[in-house]
């Protein structure tokens, strides 16, 4: 029986070729961008997720309540994961981490490079599966000049793993660190890479703010044990750094909580305080994208199969006249949409394999094809079945229900119903399509809109070079000797990066400060020339000028902080930032120093000294660029040569900022012309059988005096009224969905008409350019032929 089903619903696939290879390449298409989502999917869910311990693994973050909002981040003090170990039986272990990967300068023997690495506590290789190659787990980083290396990092200085062990090298030429340890380089979906690891302990002795209680900036995470209550844990948590702190008001107050950190990556935005979204949300997108694909095409089956169900019922009735059984029907043909869906997930497969690379660059990731995955062969499994029993229910439903003495006598039509149901699939359709239509201009437009909106400061021809090694006790020499060289217009350093200042203080006081009220403050140290090589704008006073030395003294504000203050005029006006007094000489104009996501914040700016960290800022002449950093290599050669030069261009780090976006933007306008092409072929399969099946009143139109505009405008007309429903029903729902999207920032494009009208043009003009060519081909024909061949 099966065989006969087989041989059958092949002989119907080959008999009409047509329709056959409409419906295998649209859903081949719609199989192939969903399995790249899921692929991409997959690959989202899976960091982070290769840790043993990782049922027990919790990341600490922070609630930051003011009195007319909660802030939420990961920042903690330095010396909270000591106390943790040490005052709750409930963790196992704990360990700090930097907040970020530090670039940094090692060196051994002859050989110097430029390494990302971090500093960690001693218990970081026993609670997180970092394996190691050399050295064991629990005395990795034991003592404070130990160093760990990854794999790579070990063989580019001393030729392989074992030969690194008990190795010097020398760190950012200042401090020596014994290799102690040697782990495997960290796996793709690890959401976070390093090189090195230094020990905890030896870090903070070179950065003491961080064991101050009063501040906050490393990353905390702690190792549950067992049979440990995450709930009690989370609310003992809440309250622990008081018994350090002390600082609690009614104007502000912090609570620590837990979450865990197989969830970070994905859940790290934070709303009132609680990790509320973040990449998750991307995740939930695209897999509604995915299904929203796979139904465009499984709806076009549904139509084209039930289209040309008349031309099936004499062999519906024959085979019921002859005894075959409704459910024998429906497996039949659920069976020869299931072979057709097998056929399409092979097209599918080889799309994959071709579109692959192209799929990584867009996504920017390194996704391979999972050919020994089992689990990827069951989902595909999985896929294919489901494709083909909700493409084949209702055709096999509605072809098994022909009567047999009807369809023998006089032949069968679609009733009301089964009209209405696919007129009502083709609105479905456009329905999706123009809702990610719409969807991909609003996308590109607030990208567009991030990159050229004026941010306070000019980002181009702007490179930051950061400050280490001799750079930091000679500056005044090497920006002298700078300014001289070809290309260069200006210079001046920052103690942080400009695109995203990560330096703040409540520790601010100001005459007539409402005590029930706690303000944060941007807090970074700039230079000589900072305005002129930003090119800020001043609002009030001046800034810092080398002729004044009591300038050095005081303080700069933007406008946001002029605001939070209160004073109507504040130059003049005295200050105190974390005890330390000064006088207001400047108000500068308000600009982005951090995303477009959130709204410009108070900044108060000191000048700055030697800084031994930060960046120098460099602003070139238009077209010099090159030529300036040329000069500037061989100049840091000379004065800093024991570090490589590296540096880093404004308008580059600012696009990192919305990585998220353009990724977005870049997929949502590939599957979005993908969506409306297999809408488009099940609209031409269903218009090459309605053209066929109008043949005879076509003639007859045309024998009547019918014009060749008025044909096309009578097959047209139908899908045409349908696409127009669907645009009226997709505009709200399109409205809504970007809506929702753009209140993730600060600062938006508004939605306006012609982006609607935009994307139902857009379908409109897509549908006809693919009905015309069919309906001007049947208005064309020769009626005398079309008459005759009854």
């Amino acid at each position: 029986m099966l065989k006969n089903y087989f041989k059958t619903a092949w002989r119907n696939i080959t008999r009409n070729k047509t329709f056959s290879l409409i419906n295998i390449a649209g859903l081949s298409l719609g199989m192939a961008c969903s399995i790249l989502i899921l692929l991409w999917v997959q690959d989202e869910l899976s960091v982070d997720a290769f840790h043993a311990n990782g049922a027990r693994l919790y990341k600490v973050y922070e609630r930051e309540y003011y009195k007319d909002h909660i802030d939420g981040n990961y920042d903690t003090p330095g010396l909270l994961a000591k106390e943790l170990k040490r005052n709750m039986p409930e963790i196992e272990d704990a360990v700090m981490m930097q907040d970020d990967n530090s670039l940094s300068t090692l060196k051994a023997g002859d050989k110097i490079i430029k390494v990302s690495g971090t500093a960690a506590g001693d218990g970081l290789f026993t609670m997180f599966s970092y394996p190691l190659v050399q050295g064991t787990p629990k005395t990795a980083l034991a003592g404070t000049t130990d160093i760990a290396l990854s794999q790579k990092t070990a063989t580019a200085f001393f030729g392989n793993a074992q030969n690194a062990m008990g190795k010097t090298i020398l760190f950012d030429n200042r401090k020596s660190f014994t290799v102690s340890a040697v782990f495997k380089n960290l796996p793709a979906n690890a959401s976070r890479k390093f090189d090195y690891v230094i020990n905890w302990d030896g870090w903070l002795q070179d950065n003491k703010w961080a064991a101050d209680w009063h501040n906050s900036g490393p990353l905390t995470f702690v190792l549950l044990r067992k049979n440990a209550n995450v709930a009690e844990v989370d609310k003992k948590l809440a309250h622990f750094r008081n018994t350090y702190t002390h600082d609690s008001t009614a104007a502000y107050h912090v609570e620590d909580g837990l979450q865990k950190f197989s969830d970070v990556y994905l859940h790290s935005h934070f709303e009132n305080g609680r990790a509320a979204g973040g990449r998750i949300d991307y995740v939930r997108l695209f897999s509604i994208v995915a299904i929203f694909i796979l139904l465009i095409a499984c709806i076009n089956f549904m139509n084209l199969t039930t289209a040309r169900s008349v031309q099936r019922a004499k062999e519906v009735g024959v085979r019921k006249a002859v005894g075959a059984l409704r459910t024998s029907l429906i497996k039949q043909f659920i069976g020869e949409s299931l072979l057709l869906a097998a056929v399409a997930v092979a097209g599918a497969l080889v799309l994959i394999i071709l579109l692959l690379p192209l799929f990584n660059g867009i996504t920017q990731k390194n996704i391979s094809f999972p050919f020994s995955h089992a689990t990827f062969w069951a989902k595909i499994t999985g896929i294919t079945l489901i494709t083909g029993v909700v493409s084949g229910s209702y055709p096999a439903l509605f072809l098994s229900s022909f009567k047999p003495v009807k369809v023998l006598k006089s032949g069968a039509s679609l009733s009301n119903s089964a009209v209405w149901f696919r007129k009502g699939l083709v609105v479905f359709q456009f329905v999706l399509c123009v809702v990610l239509i719409t969807g991909t201009i609003v996308i590109s437009q607030q990208v567009n809109f991030i990159q050229s909106r004026n941010l306070g400061y000019d980002r181009q021809n702007l490179i930051y070079i950061p400050i280490e090694g001799e750079l930091s006790a000679k500056y005044e020499t090497y920006k002298q000797q700078a300014l001289q060289l070809p290309g260069i217009e200006n210079m001046s350093c920052i103690s942080d990066d400009p695109t995203m200042l990560d330096q703040w203080t409540n520790g601010v006081q100001w005459d007539g400060q409402n005590p029930g009220v706690m303000v944060s403050f941007e807090q970074p140290a700039v230079g000589y020339d900072f305005l002129a090589t930003m090119k800020l704008t001043m609002k009030d006073g001046h800034f810092f000028t080398a002729g004044a030395p009591a300038d050095k003294d005081g303080y700069i504000i933007n406008e946001a902080a002029a605001k939070a203050i209160g004073y109507a005029q504040p130059v003049g006006r005295t200050i105190t930032k974390n005890g330390r007094k000064g006088v207001i000489i400047g108000v500068i104009k308000d600009f982005h120093f951090r995303s477009l996501h959130e709204t410009i914040k108070p900044m108060i700016m000191e000048f700055a000294g030697n800084l031994d960290y930060g960046n120098i800022l460099v602003r070139t002449q238009p077209g010099k660029t090159q030529q300036a950093l040329a000069n500037l290599e061989k100049l840091c050669r000379q004065i800093n040569p024991s570090f490589p030069f590296t540096y880093a261009f404004s308008d580059e780090e600012y696009k990192k900022l919305y990585n998220n976006e353009q990724v977005t933007g870049s997929l949502a306008r590939v599957f979005s012309v993908l969506a409306i092409v297999i809408s488009c072929l099940g609209v031409l399969g269903l218009m090459i059988f309605t053209a066929g099946q109008r043949t005879k009143e076509i003639g007859i139109r045309k024998v009547l005096g019918a014009s060749v505009l008025g044909v096309v405008r009578l097959l047209s007309a139908d899908v045409l009224k349908l696409v127009v429903i669907s645009i009226i029903i997709a505009c709200p729902v399109g409205w809504w969905a970007m809506n929702s999207w753009l209140n993730g920032y600060a600062y938006k494009i508004d939605l306006s008409w012609w982006m609607f009208a935009a994307a139902g043009g857009s379908a409109i003009a897509v549908a006809a350019a693919t009905i015309s060519y069919q309906a001007i081909k049947a208005a064309i024909a020769n009626p005398v032929k079309s008459l005759r061949t009854e």
